[in-house]
């Protein structure tokens, strides 16, 4: 029986690559620099730019598809979820990096049917790595099989993670707090790439061995979401929510010592809700 989404797929990888063209020229030029939910939650003409024409797109090839896209949330679009099929889209995972160069900027694409993920597109465009999965048919980084390290000592582990846009004296101190609680363990590091698709790769690739982080949305884990579990690892929400709304990744089917998992509980003390509703 023939994949009916594999089409989908193809056409977003290719979608994915002209986005990556856009990005890595708008890299040379002027940026022009908006703000959205506070002073450092940054947002440009290329985000909106490469958003509409991702969804532009699709809408002219599938025009019965449904569409939830970062930018168009902000602007004051919903973002509920049906059965109907989805693209949910980040065009600029990474945003600060883009506008300061930082080479770690990433086109995020999920696509979801009935609400289950059935494939992830994240491509890493400045370094040119196409990151792929397909429910069911394994994870890959430029055509390479990707696996998850497969450490279950926590001790061991180097972590990803991300400070947020948020600067809220409290919601800062309770950042702080938790990586100080993980790096007292102890634990092998913890590292940021400023970008959550991009950090839920590395954990694919077996780079990283767990990523965490506070407020993360539908869009931020969208593509890569199943490129770590095709890699072998899962997702957790340790508020025990529904993981469709996780805000913690782990590399291994088995989460790990009773110890890790209250160390997980522990640092995840507050979150901001979901911008998603499971219908």
């Amino acid at each position: 029986m023939a994949d009916p989404w594999q089409e989908c797929m193809d056409y977003a990888v290719a979608l994915a690559r002209k986005a990556g063209e856009i990005i890595r020229g708008a890299l040379k030029e002027e940026i022009s620099v908006m703000t959205k939910s506070s002073p450092v939650d940054l947002v440009t003409e290329t985000d909106q730019k490469v958003e509409n024409f991702i969804i532009s797109l699709i809408k002219e090839k599938y025009p019965s598809h449904s569409f939830i896209g970062e930018e168009s949330v902000a602007a004051g679009e919903g973002s509920i979820l049906t059965d109907n099929p989805t693209w949910i889209i980040d065009p600029i995972d990474g945003t600060t990096n883009f506008v300061h160069r930082f080479p770690f900027v990433a086109v995020s694409i999920g696509f979801v049917v009935n609400k289950k993920i059935e494939f992830g597109i994240v491509y890493s465009c400045v370094e040119d790595k196409m990151y792929t999965a397909r429910k069911g048919k394994g994870a890959f980084c430029n055509g390479q099989k990707l696996k998850v390290s497969g450490q279950e000592d926590i001790t061991k582990s180097l972590l990803v993670t991300e400070l947020g846009s948020n600067r809220d004296p409290e919601t800062i101190k309770i950042i702080l707090s938790n990586m100080e609680r993980l790096l007292s363990i102890p634990i092998h590091g913890i590292r940021a790439v400023g970008t959550a698709a991009v950090n839920m790769c590395l954990v694919a690739t077996g780079g990283a061995d767990a990523y965490y982080e506070m407020g993360i949305h539908c869009w931020d884990m969208a593509g890569a979401g199943i490129i770590i579990t095709e890699a072998g690892g899962v997702l957790l929400d340790v508020s025990d929510n529904d993981p469709r709304g996780a805000t913690i990744l782990n590399r291994s089917h088995n989460p790990g010592s009773a110890r890790a998992r209250a160390k997980a509980r522990e640092s995840q003390k507050r979150k901001r809700p979901s911008l998603i509703h499971w219908t």
